[in-house]
């Protein structure tokens, strides 16, 4: 709708609606935040984070309007029909931008429950953003190096600890639990320090997904896999340009699958061997997804030929 207007003045005005959307929520969350905070009652605090879900879903509706008033992206979506917005599913995704989190939430509204996403740990000091994610049961994950372990060994296990007592709040109410497996943004310098054996992807990380699975995998009705795609653009793709327009196209494909019994075994991620088996599967699904990237990118290049 507002195509017409440079890319700059475009942004200007994208980043203060969303900016407006974001305070605006933030401060009708802030007086239950400040009772969940202050409430020691499970049952209360469960009621409490219910009444915060709705009032990001909301939230979630408005950003989508903006979304539709400042943007004018060409939308090539397959796969996200059919789902039950009151079953539980995890969600696993590659990570191009920013911008993912806006397009997931707008393709993925009324079709699956409200989606929660894996957070660093220092994520939680974003202003206003931080504490609504806290309220919301969000997860955050501090992750260590291998160096600071090795100095730290007390350490090693924390993370999945955390994402197990995570996966326990999750039980008591549909979600759909959404992990960036790669564990971070895509760009080719990552790539090539990683070494990465995918032309398109960075390598998938098992830790996380592992103990979801064995935590709650009897709560989920299935997993969704989601390979994102701006093909007129090159990675790393900045959150500027999205509010400029400059993201004119976003191709997604989602595909539902059953989730492996094999990985449904509480406590099972901590056996090397499991993990072993974990990372040959999440691999392989790396693999079909780096072919299926290339062939979208070969398609849209040849369409402009």
């Amino acid at each position: 709708m507002l195509g017409f207007l440079p890319g700059p003045l475009r942004g200007v005005i994208a980043l203060l609606l969303y900016t407006g959307n974001t305070v605006g929520g933030f401060l009708t969350l802030l007086p239950f935040v400040i009772l969940k905070t202050l409430i020691p009652h499970e049952g209360i605090r469960h009621f409490l984070t219910r009444i915060l879900t709705a009032i990001a879903w909301i939230w979630i509706y408005i950003n989508s309007l903006i979304l539709r008033i400042t943007q004018d992206i060409a939308w090539d979506v397959e796969g996200v029909d059919g789902f039950d917005s009151t079953a539980s599913y995890l969600v696993l995704s590659n990570h191009r931008s920013w911008a993912d989190i806006l397009v997931l939430q707008h393709v993925w509204k009324r079709r699956i429950p409200f989606l929660k996403f894996f957070l660093k740990r220092q994520l939680i000091w974003v202003p206003l953003l931080g504490i609504a994610w806290w309220a919301l049961d969000f997860p955050f994950m501090k992750r260590y190096s291998k160096q600071f372990l090795e100095k730290h060994p007390e350490l090693k296990g924390k993370d999945l600890e955390t994402t197990r007592k995570y996966c326990e709040k999750f039980k008591k109410s549909p979600i759909s639990v959404i992990n960036f497996v790669e564990g971070t943004r895509f760009d080719e310098k990552k790539r090539q320090y990683q070494n990465s054996p995918y032309q398109h992807l960075l390598k998938p990380r098992a830790g996380g997904v592992a103990t979801v699975l064995s935590a709650m995998g009897d709560n989920l009705e299935a997993i969704i896999d989601v390979t994102l795609v701006y093909p007129e653009n090159k990675a790393p793709l900045p959150f500027w340009d999205f509010l400029k327009g400059k993201i004119p196209r976003v191709v997604m494909r989602a595909e539902r699958m059953e989730i492996p019994r094999e990985f449904v075994r509480p406590g099972a991620e901590t056996d090397p061997e499991f993990r072993q088996r974990f990372q040959d599967w999440l691999n392989a699904l790396w693999d079909e997804k780096d072919r299926q990237i290339a062939e979208i990118l070969q398609k849209y290049a040849q369409a402009k030929e």
